[in-house]
C-alpha cells in the first residue's frame, strides 16, 4: 500500500528543513531506504507499476490445452520456446489443472491361508 502525499510532504520538509533521516524514520514510522528514495524523485506521486509483457499467450495456451490434453508441460514447453515452470505457472494462473480421470486400482496380492491339507 503506498504513503499518503501528505505523509510523504511532511517527511521530506523535515529532511530538509534541518532534521536527521533517521529522526523522521523514526518519528513518521517510514523506513530511511524510502526516505532516501523520496529524496531523490523530483515528484512524490505514487509510481504506477505496469503488468509484466509475458512470452507466453495465455489464450494460444488455452487452445494448446483444449486441442492436446495429454500432452506434458515439457511437450508444452517445447512448443512456446519456454521454460517448464514458465508453463506451469500460466497454467495456474488459469486455473487449468490435470484431470485425473482414470482410476487406476492395484490388485491386492491373494493371501494364501495354510490349511491342514497343505500342511500334510
Amino acid at each position: 500500500m503506498a504513503y499518503s502525499m501528505d505523509l510523504r510532504e511532511r517527511v521530506v520538509n523535515y529532511v530538509r528543513g534541518g532534521g536527521s533521516k533517521a529522526e523522521a524514520s523514526r518519528r513518521y514510522e517510514v523506513s530511511e531506504a524510502t526516505i532516501y528514495a523520496w529524496l531523490k524523485r523530483e515528484n512524490l506521486q505514487p509510481t504506477v507499476v505496469k503488468r509484466r509483457h509475458r512470452k507466453i499467450d495465455w489464450q494460444a495456451l488455452e487452445m494448446h490445452v483444449n486441442t492436446y490434453p495429454e500432452a506434458t508441460l515439457k511437450d508444452r514447453a517445447k512448443q512456446f520456446g519456454v521454460n517448464v515452470s514458465a508453463i506451469w505457472y500460466a497454467l495456474n494462473q488459469l486455473q487449468i489443472t490435470r484431470k485425473k480421470t482414470a482410476k487406476v486400482y492395484r490388485k491386492r496380492p491373494s493371501s494364501k491361508t495354510v490349511t491342514s491339507a497343505t500342511i500334510a
